[in-house]
């Protein structure tokens, strides 16, 4: 099925959904660990970035500095989809909010200060 492009529709269907648990930013010099689940991951050249829940990352001796709340917008967007990200993100800045962007195939997920977690989520419904 086809992602949802216009912006209007996905704005009105956001569906903000908060996932359990506390997730962090690692930097591995080269691969993912064996036995490491990370949610998204990212080859740049100074090395391999994931995203992992921060039980895993202690478990493994990982160390990080950001502790986030993943929270995924329910609504299937298209990648090609323009203006979703922008109003996401200006709107959580307006609110002071910091918000790091994963976009997937289906949809696209939110890293939010843990902290921030249930007031983006509430900014975030209100938009919708």
């Amino acid at each position: 099925m086809a992602g949802e492009r216009d912006l209007t529709t996905l704005l009105r269907d956001l569906r903000p959904q908060l996932n359990p648990g506390r997730y962090v930013y690692c930097t591995l010099p080269t691969k993912v660990p064996a036995g490491l689940r990370p949610v998204a991951t990212v080859a740049e050249p100074e090395g391999v970035t994931v995203v992992v829940a921060q039980e895993e990352a202690d478990a493994l001796g990982l160390p990080y500095e950001y502790v986030a709340a993943w929270i995924t917008l329910r609504v299937h967007s298209a990648l090609e989809a323009v203006g979703l990200t922008a109003v996401v993100a200006t709107r959580l800045a307006e609110e002071g909010i910091s918000c790091n962007v994963v976009a997937s195939y289906h949809h696209d997920h939110l890293f939010v200060a843990a902290d921030d977690a249930d007031r983006a989520v509430r900014v975030l419904e209100a938009r919708a």
